[in-house]
């Protein structure tokens, strides 16, 4: 089965939308409350810290800010979890995405399941039958303290600039052979398929260092075991 590495959000228009939910729709980012009037700069400073503190009083897993930028991790807060519902996409599916008793659709207190948080393992199914599945990953922190088991900066932000699929987990199929481990063209394997990329590479460069930092300082999901794409050596 060839996995998706960053399904972050889904764009409605897109060919796969039908084949995915309604669900993932929520994932779509309005960013004008973020971006103000400069149009790329940099936040004011007192809008950043009502931000930064809503972050922190917002996030539902404990946070690591040793060697971290608090501002960044309370901004980057803020967004995955005010704005772009990374965890809806990025749990295991929606019964694990709430602790029992912790599902606010059922009228119940919220409280988000931290033993999934962000770890992936959503199956969103074939973007045609017969086609490779698009399963979200993990996002957590490996051993080395860096998101997406170990991504550096510059691969975290080429994904979210230019959608590549650094895995190469989803080729082309080639010759009109459709599989379970390829996608059929017009989709472009070397492209994540599912992810906004298009969206996301409007933000600014503090918004994504925000986003790395903050996915820098959660707690590891080891997920399933190796030798599966969604595992995390967290120790």
């Amino acid at each position: 089965m060839a996995i998706f590495k960053n399904s972050i959000f889904l764009k409605r228009e897109h060919p796969a939308y039908k084949t995915i939910g309604a669900a993932a729709l929520g994932a779509i980012v309005i960013w004008g409350t973020l971006t103000s009037s400069t149009r790329g700069q940099a936040f004011d400073s007192d809008k950043e810290e009502a931000l930064v503190t809503r972050g922190f009083e917002i996030a539902p897993v404990p946070l690591n800010l040793q060697g971290k930028d608090r501002a960044l991790v309370g901004l980057g807060s803020y967004i995955v979890n005010a704005h772009a519902a990374c965890n809806d996409c990025h749990d295991a599916g929606a019964p694990t995405q709430y602790v029992a008793g912790g599902n606010p659709y059922f009228g119940q207190p919220k409280k988000i399941n931290p033993a999934t948080y962000l770890g992936g393992g959503q199956d969103f199914g074939p973007l045609v039958p017969g086609s490779a599945h698009i399963v979200s990953r993990n996002l957590t922190p490996d051993k080395t303290g860096r998101p997406e088991g170990g991504r550096s900066y510059a691969e975290f932000r080429e994904i979210l600039k230019t959608g590549i699929d650094l895995d190469h987990l989803h080729p082309t199929c080639a010759n009109g052979m459709v599989n379970e481990s390829c996608v059929p063209p017009p989709f472009d394997g070397n492209v994540l398929q599912i992810m906004i990329w298009p969206t996301l590479q409007n933000m600014t460069e503090r918004e994504i260092q925000a986003i790395y930092e903050y996915l820098s300082a959660i707690p590891c999901v080891a997920g399933p075991p190796a030798p599966s794409p969604l595992h995390n050596d967290c120790q």
